[in-house]
């Protein structure tokens, strides 16, 4: 499984590197504080997951990066997945790191 830092996702958004991010959080969780990309529930992934592009770098976040994690593992198995990336440390590694004002549920 390939990680990515919250400083590289950061760096990536501003020099406009194409990535998307896929968030798989709870919504209550979403509207607490986020860095933007798509929600899409964990529990949602599988139906959903024709939303998650194949043709440039994605970056899945959650909290702490394990639901992150799962979920990049999952998609790589089951559906050949090869553009993933984890948030390492989730959002909140991402608060902490680059962004103080991101609230995290």
């Amino acid at each position: 499984m390939k990680n990515i830092t919250p400083d590289r996702l950061l760096r990536a958004a501003e020099t406009e590197t194409e990535f998307q991010i896929i968030d798989v959080r709870e919504a209550y969780e979403v509207e607490s504080g986020n860095i933007g990309g798509l929600h899409i529930p964990m529990a949602e992934v599988t139906e959903r997951r024709g939303e998650i592009r194949r043709d440039i770098p994605v970056a899945v976040c959650c909290r702490s990066g394990k639901r992150a994690a799962a979920v990049v593992h999952f998609l790589e198995t089951e559906f050949h997945f090869d553009n993933l990336y984890c948030l390492e440390g989730g959002i909140e590694a991402y608060a902490k790191e680059t962004d103080a004002e991101i609230t995290v549920y």
